[in-house]
């Protein structure tokens, strides 16, 4: 497995990781034999970085991960994060960063992965009510502890990595990005770069659009996340579709699917760049991994610029009452 440094002083990682969301939460009914199965056969095949949240599933994730790994710890890098709250229905209601609930939640977040020590442990989102000096200095009391190895962030914007990195280190910042959401470009990508910092894309797919799978949103169950997500919707749907099937034709000239050139690109974006694709299914997993073995020369780089330029995805990331909670 290849693998790849968090940050200029963080740990070596496997070069793609594995996102765990999907197996407790948003994308459809769960099928936990099979998730199981994906995430030993992922550390089999040397992938040990391991992403989940508390958030997801409510806590699920966590418990279900940290079963996985139960007789195999050795071999997994894992990496959880807190701060989004939900309410009693289990919708997001807010965002805390105090130093009293890092603590909890990381005490919690121990209890339900089975583990003594996190990682990495990520802010999931800034609490703009909390400084980020006094969150990082209560993860920094944890590392001391022992009960966080490495500290990240999490869709932040270049000044506050900058705040952040003066009160301590910062291994890695995670922030979404792809073909069709190339923000991070502009700002916080060179913002980690001069801070030493590494980059971790989540959604690498697109939430899987860059598949070419979806085809109407007939193709999603009806209480999957993306149903709710603008880019999914309507006209947007629809101008995004049309330049998917331009990255479908660049796939097949190369002689791969459209998920492997998406991914192919992400890693050649950089050596600091380590993307978590998720999946809980191994047939994905073996597709998503095998875009480590293609190399993309200069021409084909610029064909992909050419057909997804920072903006080209018609609509927003989150629905607007969503983006309220965590902008």
């Amino acid at each position: 497995m290849q693998t790849r440094r968090l940050g200029k002083d963080g740990p070596r990682v496997s070069a793609m990781g594995l996102g765990c969301m999907g197996i407790s939460d948003a994308y459809g009914r769960r099928d936990e034999p099979e998730a199981l199965a994906t995430l030993h056969q992922a550390l089999d095949w040397g992938i040990n970085f391991l992403d989940t949240a508390d958030v997801y599933g409510q806590g699920h994730n966590e418990e279900f991960v940290g079963r996985a790994i139960r007789d195999r710890r050795d071999r997994a890098f894992v990496a959880t994060k807190f701060g989004l709250l939900r309410d009693a229905q289990g919708r997001l209601s807010g965002v805390c960063g105090t130093p009293e609930y890092v603590r909890s939640a990381c005490e919690a977040s121990l209890r339900r992965l089975g583990l003594d020590t996190i990682d990495l442990y990520y802010q999931h989102r800034l609490d703009r009510a909390t400084p980020i000096e006094r969150t990082v200095e209560a993860l920094v009391e944890l590392v001391r502890e022992g009960k966080i190895r490495y500290i990240g962030l999490s869709e932040v914007d270049a000044q506050t990595l900058r705040r952040a990195a003066v009160v301590h280190p910062i291994a890695a910042v995670q922030s979404e990005y792809s073909l069709w959401t190339r923000d991070p470009e502009a700002e916080i990508l060179p913002a980690c770069r001069e801070a030493g910092v590494g980059f971790v894309p989540f959604s690498p797919l697109g939430r899987g659009f860059l598949s070419g799978r979806v085809n109407s949103m007939s193709d999603l169950p009806p209480e999957d996340l993306r149903q709710r997500l603008p880019r999914f919707q309507g006209d947007n749907f629809e101008q995004n579709r049309a330049w998917v099937s331009q990255l479908e034709a660049l796939a097949a000239q190369k002689g791969c699917t459209p998920s492997q050139l998406a991914l192919a690109w992400v890693l050649a974006q950089g050596e600091d760049i380590v993307p978590i694709p998720g999946t809980k299914r191994r047939t994905y997993l073996q597709e998503n991994l095998s875009a480590l073995e293609i190399v993309l020369g200069a021409e084909e780089l610029a064909a992909l610029d050419r057909v997804a330029p920072r903006g080209i995805a018609a609509g927003a990331r989150y629905p607007e009452a969503l983006l309220q909670i965590t902008r």
